[in-house]
């Protein structure tokens, strides 16, 4: 028996072409290019090649899967920093597993383009138009099946455009739905040419859109809280991620203190109200509960600036052997005024799932997931503390406002990753939750980007990265009006993923009607 050829399944050699065009567009829309406005054409080639291999949902699977396959690769290089620095892998070694992980990540927009040629095929050039519902359905599945959604395309406006604003409605996902519905308005121009209106339309959009569009201030403006409930010192201390000996340890952890010393001694004479010290989560392992000397070196610190202490510490979970990755904040009296524990641990890297822990171990630590949303004081406000990767989720900024926060915290270390995108691409995700919650983000890291990211999505003090530096800024108690996506949450994500359904449900209805009308001409 003749087996049929794989060639059968592939699109065209102009389709697969115009789909690499596409994904290499959208990785210069994100840093490091940070060319944003690629952004608002990049998807339109990809489009384009899916209307011309509508008739066969293989060969569009494969340009999707190609799509992202490219994408993904050309964003998320930097996975491959670490294990080729620290874990000494050979680099060869290293980029098949990263070619791995985008060749399965890659299947996402592989289903995007799939359904979205069953549109087009029971539909027309017509059902162009649903392209940015099945997109954005497709961004949040990759989310809810990997609990991952790095580098959505709404991403790519941060922190460039005003079009992040649209996020304290509807999430980073309707910032991506809004791209993505400026490309499938040109997409469409380009399969009905003849039909001028449709041009007319995508110039009126993108006219919108480019009044819209305006680059932010340059940081280092003036940031004003009146009145102020606490003063915040961030520490950026740019400990290394390798070499450090027990000397070398003391060293740095003093030169913590003496950056935290040079930033009080600016602002000694307008001590009125509370000062927290921060310093940034980092390799230094600090373990609170278990070191007696990092306790009293802590106390005496607070105790002799009359400060309070938030820090990155490793904390017993009492009901396992394991540490949570915990947040700690002492007060001025040596005691510890409130702890919280990181609940969105990262995949593989701080924990792995239960079927594979005998299997496969976690490359930083295996810690225990946090369960409560505590908030830490800060004079008379309140703050949620996100930790490294957890800036990355929504619902954590959502939980804390709607418990009552008035700030966000992120307390991050990205050195393990290297002088790479991810610094920025980082940066990207704490600017939509600021947008999200309404609410500053004061980002404190130990390599960069250590900013303050006021509630319209403006970096403010941006630090230089790997070096030494310290911001002052102040937190104040916020009016506790809640955004339409904190009281909802991702309820555009779920619009987009009932009509995606419903067009799926609507044209197989159609498919079936249209082949039952063909058989009864046949028959007659």
């Amino acid at each position: 028996m003749k087996l049929p050829s794989l060639t059968r399944y592939l699109p065209s050699w102009k389709s697969a072409a115009l789909a690499i065009l596409s994904a290499l567009l959208l990785i210069f829309a994100f840093p490091d290019f940070e060319l944003w406005f690629l952004a608002w054409f990049g998807l339109a080639p990809l489009f384009w090649a899916i209307e011309q291999e509508k008739d066969s949902v293989a060969s569009s699977f494969v340009l999707g899967w190609l799509w992202g396959f490219i994408f993904f690769t050309g964003t998320c290089w930097w996975l491959t920093f670490a294990p080729i620095t620290y874990a000494a892998f050979p680099w060869p070694v290293a980029y098949f597993l990263l070619l791995c992980v985008t060749a399965i990540v890659g299947t996402f927009p592989g289903i995007f383009a799939a359904i979205f040629s069953v549109l087009l095929k029971r539909f027309g050039s017509i059902a162009i138009l649903a392209a940015p519902f099945v997109w954005v359905f497709t961004e949040f599945l990759r989310y809810w099946l990997t609990g991952n959604n790095w580098n959505a395309i709404g991403y790519s406006q941060s922190p460039r455009t005003q079009l992040v604003r649209f996020a304290a409605i509807g999430g980073v996902l309707l910032v991506s739905f809004i791209v993505a519905f400026g490309n499938c308005l040109l997409a469409y121009w380009f399969t009905r040419m003849e039909r001028y209106y449709v041009f007319v339309v995508a110039v009126l959009f993108f006219l919108v859109a480019a009044w819209e569009i305006t680059i932010f201030p340059e940081t280092g403006d003036s940031i004003s809280v009146t009145p102020p409930s606490a003063r915040i010192i961030a520490i950026q201390p740019n400990v290394p991620m390798s070499g450090l000996t027990y000397e070398k340890w003391q060293q740095l952890r003093l030169k913590h203190v003496e950056l935290a010393e040079s930033a009080l001694s600016t602002i000694d004479d307008q001590r009125s109200t509370l000062v927290t010290v921060i310093f940034p989560e980092s390799p230094m392992n600090f373990a609170y509960n278990d070191d007696d000397e990092f306790q009293q070196f802590v106390h005496a610190f607070a105790a002799k600036h009359d400060v309070n202490v938030l820090f990155n510490s490793a904390e017993p979970d009492a009901a396992s052997d394991k540490y949570f990755n915990s947040a700690v904040l002492v007060g001025a009296d040596g005691k510890e005024i409130a702890q919280y524990d990181k609940i969105y641990l990262v995949p593989f890297g701080e924990s792995v799932p239960a079927p594979l822990q005998s299997i496969v171990p976690a490359f930083v630590g295996s810690f225990s997931y946090g369960s409560e949303f505590d908030l830490l004081p800060l004079g008379d406000a309140k703050a949620g503390v996100m930790i490294c990767f957890e800036s990355h989720f929504g619902e954590l900024g959502r939980e804390y406002i709607r418990n009552g926060a008035d700030v966000i915290i992120e307390m991050t270390n990205d050195g393990y990753l290297g002088p790479t995108p991810v610094l920025r691409q980082h940066l990207a995700n704490a600017v939509f939750r600021a947008v999200e919650t309404n609410r500053p983000v004061l980002r404190v890291t130990n390599v960069g980007i250590t900013a303050y990211i006021n509630p319209n999505g403006e970096v403010l003090e941006a630090s230089e990265p790997y070096t030494e530096a310290t911001r002052v800024w102040s937190a104040a108690k916020s009016d506790g009006s809640q955004t339409f996506y904190v009281r909802y949450g991702d309820w555009f994500a779920w619009l987009c993923s009932i009509v995606t359904v419903g067009l799926i449900g609507f044209g197989i209805m159609r498919g079936r009607g249209q082949y039952r009308l063909r058989q009864q001409v046949v028959e007659s």
